[in-house]
């Protein structure tokens, strides 16, 4: 949870991110990939969802509600979280995988990200979560530097700005998986706006069972 050449980032918070063809998008530390055709996105073979129930999409910016037993929220825990674009007009196409990530929300409401981009590039990145109702939950996910993945695989990208990757998830009854929306801005280093990406998100959770092949 990426803009090509000069220009993504999974998914700038990919974010949350993500590789594209040249440089990949929503994956932690994207570059700027505005006006790229579709030939020039990189698909990333993301799993298929695993969520099977509906979700809507909520609002980022409404009153969150406070809660004090973290530790206690379902939510906490290891995730394999899929980026996926969604509605973005003359952006990467529907259905673009943004970033295939591991995700740990912590139980003070931090987070840390280990996006599918180049390790060499920056694949770490963190962010802050809230509780906002039953079940439903916003993330705000900064990556604060990284390089694009122009060189990758074999060499290290160009620099480039901060990414952010809000998310607004909605967390299933069984507390084994979630679903939602996210946003993702990246930035050069100056702090200039250099992609805009909306989709969806997934999430499944990662536990004392899960083998490699079932992240794959």
């Amino acid at each position: 949870m990426k803009i090509t050449g000069h220009a993504i980032a999974v998914f700038g918070a990919i974010l949350f991110g993500t590789a594209f063809v040249s440089n990949a998008g929503a994956q932690c530390g994207s570059s700027p990939l505005l006006h790229a055709a579709p030939a020039s996105w990189r698909l990333m073979d993301p799993s298929p969802g695993k969520a099977h129930f509906a979700a809507a999409s909520y609002p980022l910016g409404f009153k969150t509600v406070s809660d004090n037993d973290a530790d206690d929220e379902p939510v906490v825990g290891m995730w394999h979280v899929l980026f996926t674009a969604k509605g973005n007009g003359g952006g990467p196409p529907d259905g673009t995988p943004i970033d295939n990530a591991l995700v740990v929300l912590h139980g003070d409401k931090t987070e840390l990200m280990n996006s599918g981009r180049p390790p060499q590039d920056g694949n770490f990145c963190m962010g802050v979560w809230e509780k906002t109702g039953p079940s439903r939950y916003v993330v705000n996910h900064i990556t604060w530097g990284a390089n694009d993945t122009a060189n990758a695989p074999a060499g290290i990208g160009n620099p480039i700005g901060p990414t952010q990757i809000r998310e607004t998830i909605v967390l299933s009854p069984d507390g084994k998986h979630f679903v939602g929306t996210f946003t993702l801005d990246a930035h050069d280093t100056s702090g200039n706006l250099t992609a805009h990406i909306v989709g969806q998100v997934t999430g499944t959770r990662v536990t004392l069972n899960t083998e490699v092949s079932d992240l794959l």
